[in-house]
């Protein structure tokens, strides 16, 4: 039997509420802090486990940077960052470069000082939404609404003078802007997926140099497609599409099968621990095991969570700290379009 007290809901004035809880898989108890965020809608999440602080996006309507505290806690809101949406840390963690979608620009913020060092601009009616890191180099996936085009760009951070260069992604052709995903190493491999449409494919590239050799591709991933995440080693490739019951699991060599996780209908967001260990898993259903924590290679849930009343994982909503095992989970409520902020401390069952 699993229970969980909710002591108060947080508006934006009020403390933090503290929680605990008992899972049904497992006796251990886990710890929970649940904030509403002043954001209209949700992007993007990015963990800087260095200063224990989260950088928290609204999308492309919103136009504003959230930090908070890893209690939840909102500690500093950075304005004038238009259409913010996709977020990535540069290697050393002293930078967090902010897709803005609707200022067709990618700024640098300073992760100490929390200001803005620099803006790239992209280029009029360009709309960069996702990003990803390999080494130095910071691809971003680019396309208005409306569009039917969507494209990757790069800005290479090491260049004497970084420009963002346009039209990457060779052949391949995306209707919006790709999502990708990257383990952050220099070799790659940088994977580009199509988001909500009836065939999601995905395309794997070599990034060699800063330049995008395509690999492996497919519509493996079904339909719908909402998430995606690789192994640090990137050889293993997760996703989350709106088609499936399941978070699926593929070789990122040759896209072929290498596990599935069952979840409930609709999954929709999936995120990796740092030591590959275990997977976090929501979906656009709710019920009361709205987070499933899988360890990877296994057939049965380690533990599930249970959001408050209403809530669901919202898309791409999940989010570690490995070092300090914290679970950071963006969710909404009743279809509302504005985030709110649980943070799971010790979502991992200890070691045996």
């Amino acid at each position: 039997m699993r229970m969980i007290e909710w002591l108060s809901r947080l508006s934006l004035s009020v403390a933090l509420a503290i929680t605990a809880a008992e899972l049904s898989t497992a006796s251990q108890a886990y710890a929970a802090t649940e904030a509403a965020l002043p954001l209209p809608s949700y992007g993007d999440i990015a963990v800087d486990e260095a200063r224990q602080q989260v950088f928290i996006t609204g999308g492309p309507a919103a136009n504003s940077i959230l930090v908070t505290n890893f209690s939840g806690s909102v500690t500093k809101i950075i304005d004038n960052e238009l259409g913010a949406t996709g977020l990535e840390l540069s290697a050393d963690g002293t930078k967090l470069y902010t897709a803005l979608a609707a200022g067709d620009a990618i700024s640098v913020i300073d992760t100490v000082t929390l200001a803005e060092i620099t803006r790239y601009p992209t280029g009029p009616q360009s709309c960069p939404t996702h990003l990803a890191r390999t080494g130095p180099v910071l691809w971003y996936g680019y396309g208005c609404d409306g569009t039917f085009t969507g494209k990757i760009g790069k800005l290479d951070s090491a260049a004497a003078t970084p420009v963002p260069v346009g039209n990457q992604q060779g052949n391949v052709r995306f209707q919006r802007a790709p999502l990708l995903s990257s383990a952050g190493t220099e070799t790659g491999p940088l994977v580009a997926g199509q988001l909500a449409l009836s065939s999601s494919m995905i395309q794997v590239y070599n990034p060699t140099g800063g330049v995008l050799t395509a690999g492996a591709n497919g519509d493996v991933v079904g339909s719908s497609l909402t998430d995606l995440d690789l192994t640090s080693d990137g050889t293993a490739l997760y996703s989350a599409a709106g088609s499936r019951d399941r978070v699926d699991a593929f070789s990122s060599v040759d896209l072929a099968r290498s596990g599935a996780y069952s979840v409930r209908p609709r999954p929709n967001s999936v995120a990796l621990n740092g030591a590959n260990t275990y997977i976090a898993t929501g979906a656009i259903t709710g019920d009361n095991n709205d987070v499933l924590l899988y360890k990877v290679g296994t057939s049965m849930p380690a533990k599930t969570f249970a959001l408050g009343s209403g809530e669901v994982v919202a898309p791409r909503g999940l989010s570690w700290a490995g070092n300090t095992n914290r679970l950071f989970v963006i969710s909404q409520r009743d279809n509302q379009p504005q985030p709110n902020l649980t943070v799971i401390v010790s979502p991992q069952p200890p070691a045996v």
